[in-house]
């Protein structure tokens, strides 16, 4: 469980500077390249953290 824990904190990083990354950026596709990449990552914990908790119910 553990490692689960540690691999949504990376993800919950890798989403939160793609999104600092698209804020900063001045070059349109670049900014919606980031944007989506993003939104994915942060799917991607959703979708992790969900399955996490319907197996940890008996």
């Amino acid at each position: 469980m553990k490692d689960i824990l540690n691999y949504l904190e990376k993800l919950r990083c890798d989403a939160a500077e793609c999104a600092m990354i698209r804020d900063l950026t001045t070059d349109v596709p670049k900014r919606e390249l980031f944007a989506r990449l993003a939104e994915h990552l942060t799917l991607l914990v959703s979708m992790v953290e969900r399955e996490a908790s319907t197996r940890q119910q008996p």
